[in-house]
């Protein structure tokens, strides 16, 4: 007892006559550091990349609502107008119509003859047994190389007057037997829409072959083997191996080029300016044409905006696809 009594009442240690001074509470600071969790040095890590995202993103599409939502006409201070500008486009402008079925089209057959014609290229290429290195990396100068120059280059192939394809057909047998052209490619309504959607396919297939092409590689060669055994056919293995294990790929790649096809504006403001008579008018280049060279930003705003639910809704549907066939078993 003596002991623990002697311990109990030993003196506090010597300061120098100084007291103890203890550091401020600092209740804000408590707070925030319980919310954000042990690992609040990460923030400083992602803060360069969410200030990029939030001034090159977040806050572009921020001021494209408001201008949508506002008569801005440049040089004139603009005021809120609501929806006025979406009730127009709707309700009495002709060429928004054409634009919506344009770019659907566009979409729809581009996206379709790459994935067609991706996968024919990559099961060739899986299968070439020379010169595997030179077509894998041949394939991919349309993909590397600037849009806007091999688009000029396009639209000198599609020249009325120095056309290789309108030479061709006028002068190679059988075409010239037949009366086939030459054709105004670029310049007739029927058909200007779909040679940009070849040029936007020429574009974009090496994103295609070479991402279907790394599936491809990855699928183990068991399998094949195992299905071999079985008595499967070339069809049967494409079609209940090949495919299924593919699905997850296939769907990120569509929607990737799904989203760069609906926001296309190189090909299209190169080749035709949205042109003949409005025949070719995408989202990207009507907007443009409406918000930049009309000088009428909140209507242009308006139209560009219109883009914004249909990627939304293809997005959801696609990731819902890949979520759900991502789990398999080898």
């Amino acid at each position: 007892m003596a002991a623990t009594s002697s311990i109990d009442q030993a003196p506090a240690p010597s300061t120098g006559g100084r007291e103890l001074i203890r550091p401020p509470e600092r209740p804000m600071i408590r707070a925030i550091t319980k919310m954000a969790g042990p690992d609040i040095d990460g923030y400083g890590f992602i803060f360069p990349a969410a200030f990029i995202m939030v001034a090159l993103i977040v806050y572009p599409f921020c001021l494209a609502v408001y201008f949508s939502l506002s008569d801005a006409f440049i040089g004139h201070p603009s005021e809120f107008i609501g929806f006025e500008n979406f009730i127009y486009i709707l309700t009495e402008d002709d060429i928004f119509w054409i634009t919506i079925k344009n770019t659907l089209l566009f979409a729809f057959y581009s996206v379709l003859f790459k994935i067609v014609f991706g996968m024919l290229a990559a099961l060739l290429l899986l299968k070439a047994l020379r010169l595997k290195k030179f077509w894998r990396g041949s394939l991919l100068i349309p993909f590397v190389a600037p849009t806007a120059l091999t688009t000029l280059g396009w639209w000198l192939i599609f020249d009325p007057t120095y056309s290789h394809i309108n030479w061709i057909l006028e002068n190679v047998w059988p075409f010239d037997a037949l009366g086939i052209g030459p054709y105004q490619w670029l310049g007739d309504p029927d058909i200007a829409l779909y040679a940009c959607i070849f040029v936007n396919i020429w574009r974009g297939l090496p994103f295609f072959i070479i991402t279907i092409l790394a599936g491809l590689v990855s699928i183990p060669e068991h399998l094949y083997e195992a299905a071999e055994i079985d008595g499967a056919t070339a069809w049967d293995k494409f079609w209940k191996i090949t495919l299924p294990l593919l699905r997850p790929i296939l769907a990120i790649v569509i929607l990737f080029s799904t989203i760069f096809t609906l926001a296309d504006f190189n090909i299209v403001f190169v080749l035709t300016r949205g042109g003949p008579i409005n025949s070719t008018h995408l989202f990207a280049t009507y907007s443009y044409v409406t918000g930049i060279a009309n000088h009428e930003i909140g209507l242009g705003a308006a139209i560009s905006l219109f883009l914004f639910p249909m990627l939304v809704a293809i997005v959801i549907f696609l990731l819902r696809l890949v979520r759900r066939d991502s789990s398999y078993e080898l």
